[in-house]
């Protein structure tokens, strides 16, 4: 290892390695290490060897499955919004030309014991067998509402201000019934609970428009998903700090995070090997126990099937969203899928996951209206994670410390992280610019 650098990153999680690649092109010397042998750490696509390694150490890998390479696994089940933040984030780093993309099938919603397509326009919501007459109606007029809105023009507004009313008043003020406020809330806005109800609606509506503007980009679903998983998001990173200088070390462990007599941290020791650096970022697993706090956990279910999921007309990729009101939890239940045509296993396979932030003792139990949906299910790993996040904000002893990937199915979070790390890092807020490619 070089003695001296400006960054050392401690994981090749998506945040991590996003900011790895943004700090390296803007000329900083990077180290970036992970214990593991592959790239993404708790974000990684694992193939059958990995996989079965992680979860079933004791068993041999059924040769039915086939081959090892024709599998990437994501462990943290999480699609793209089409006009969402990590685009931005892929488009103006450039990274896209490392990616392939395809369209996720269908959006869907469990409602009374049923699955829908979830319907996020006007036509759609006239033509929905979601929703009755009267409430197709109402619906239709709430997206109008959505459509039309401008700061600026008072006429848009409906009497109402996003800013001080709650969306327990913009769901009065068009008469919504408690099961169209779910689908709303939960399958188009995607909160993980009811506790948006009381919370100023700007935040909610604008969670909308970027559904419904997301969904009109490519017609079938507001989300893409990378060609051989998620796992290419964090490598596709990695490649773009390569570029710029940065060192990479997987299957390199980093045994401990080095502090000064002042409590600031000045390197890590590898081995019998140091490397030194002014500032050091890292997931929740690398960090000291005093550094880092449990907020929670996530249970998730990896299940290969032989066939689409039932009622979802015969889509090759969906995400389902369970509201929390319809199982009687606090929190919705989440199911993505997705199969060969996104070159993650192979011909006639599918992978689904489903998950949710755990309540009881009995986490799995928590998951089984989700696992009932999926209809006859070949082989399943489930699996307890821990929600963890910083106890401070690094800008005390020079360790920034990532958050744990949540429950959302979506990457909104993850960016939000990534720029609080950057300007507790640096003081200045992330300004993404496009900038020309260095040919290697």
């Amino acid at each position: 290892m070089d003695d001296q650098y400006d960054i050392i990153v401690l994981g090749t999680g998506l945040t991590e390695c996003i900011l790895s690649g943004i700090f390296s092109v803007e000329g900083k010397k990077v180290l970036h290490m992970d214990r593991n042998d592959y790239y993404g750490g708790a974000s990684a696509s694992l193939n059958l060897t990995q996989l079965y390694r992680k979860f079933k150490p004791d068993r041999e890998v059924p040769a039915e499955l086939g081959r090892d390479r024709d599998y990437n696994i994501d462990l943290i089940p999480k699609f793209m919004m089409a006009n969402g933040e990590i685009v931005r984030f892929l488009t103006h780093t450039d990274v896209t030309r490392y990616l392939e993309f395809k369209q996720i099938a269908g959006s869907f919603v469990y409602n009374d014991g049923k699955i829908f397509k979830v319907p996020a326009s006007e036509l759609e919501a006239i033509s929905t067998s979601l929703l009755g007459v009267i409430e197709k109606r109402r619906l239709q007029k709430f997206f109008e509402f959505v459509q039309n809105w401008k700061d600026d023009d008072a006429s848009t507004h409906e009497g109402l201000d996003l800013d001080n009313n709650t969306m327990v008043d913009v769901y009065a003020k068009f008469g919504l019934e408690p099961a169209t406020q779910d689908f709303i809330g939960h399958a188009m806005a995607l909160h993980l609970d009811d506790s948006y109800l009381k919370k100023a609606a700007r935040e909610t509506i604008e969670k909308i428009i970027l559904y419904v503007a997301s969904m009109a980009r490519y017609g079938k679903s507001p989300y893409i998903y990378p060609l051989h998983g998620l796992g290419e998001l964090p490598q596709s990173f990695a490649r773009l700090s390569a570029i710029y200088g940065g060192t990479y070390m997987l299957d390199r462990a980093a045994d401990e995070i080095l502090y000064n007599d002042d409590g600031k941290a000045v390197g890590i020791r590898s081995g019998t090997e140091t490397a030194y650096a002014t500032q050091i970022i890292c997931d929740p697993s690398y960090a000291p126990a005093t550094k880092k706090k449990t907020i929670g956990q996530v249970v998730r279910a990896i299940c290969f099937l032989k066939h689409p999921i039932p009622n979802t007309s015969e889509s090759d990729s969906v995400q389902i969203v369970i509201p929390q009101n319809e199982v009687g939890r606090k929190h919705d239940i989440y199911i993505a899928s997705v199969s060969n045509t996104h070159a993650v296993c192979p011909k006639d396979r599918y992978l689904a996951i489903v998950s949710t932030i755990v309540e009881t003792e009995d986490a799995e139990r928590e998951i089984e209206s989700g696992l009932d949906l999926l209809g006859e299910i070949e082989h399943r790993f489930v699996y307890v994670s821990e929600l963890e996040e910083p106890v401070e904000d690094g800008q005390g002893d020079n360790v920034f410390i990532s958050k744990s990937y949540d429950a959302t199915s979506h990457f909104e979070t993850v960016c939000d992280d990534v720029k609080s790390i950057y300007k507790r890092m640096t003081g200045n807020d992330l300004v993404l610019k496009k900038r020309e490619v260095i040919e290697a």
